[in-house]
């Protein structure tokens, strides 16, 4: 594997032996602090298909403009607008961005044990379930990244 500049993706990663991660469905990664979901023109497609609406009306309705990049737009609480209030789950898992496919297996996740365990005190399912391999966890990082 290359190296990089975050020194992910060498062999001397501290998770060479892989991760565990399942969803449990908490919601947890799509509430909370304020934050963006960044979405391209492809998801916003895929997204906007899935609810049977145009895409003008996908953007009118779901998205913001930040910095010249599309994010999905949060309710008053933190809530993401496509998790169920009731059930905690996300009304568009199916077609559901890459930022949120590749959870937890981000580079600021990634970055160092401690890092990773935050991201586990927040979320249930790290540590658990699944053993991905370093080399699925690579290739999930750089989609989160692409």
């Amino acid at each position: 594997m290359k190296s990089s500049k975050t020194g992910i993706g060498n062999n001397s990663v501290w998770y060479r032996a892989g991760l565990r991660f399942e969803c449990k469905g908490c919601g947890a990664c799509c509430s909370g602090a304020p934050g963006y979901v960044w979405v391209g023109p492809k998801e916003a497609q895929r997204i906007a298909g899935h609810l049977g609406m145009s895409l003008t009306e996908f953007y009118m309705r779901f998205t913001r403009v930040v910095s010249g990049r599309i994010s999905l737009i949060e309710l008053a609480n933190g809530d993401c607008v496509f998790l169920d209030p009731k059930t905690r789950l996300c009304r568009i898992y199916a077609v559901r961005p890459t930022q949120c496919q590749t959870w937890p297996f981000w580079t600021s996740n990634l970055v160092t044990r401690e890092a990773w365990q935050e991201a586990a005190n927040r979320c249930p399912g790290c540590n658990s379930g699944r053993l991905y391999t370093v080399q699925e966890i690579e290739r999930l990082r750089r989609l989160r990244t692409a």
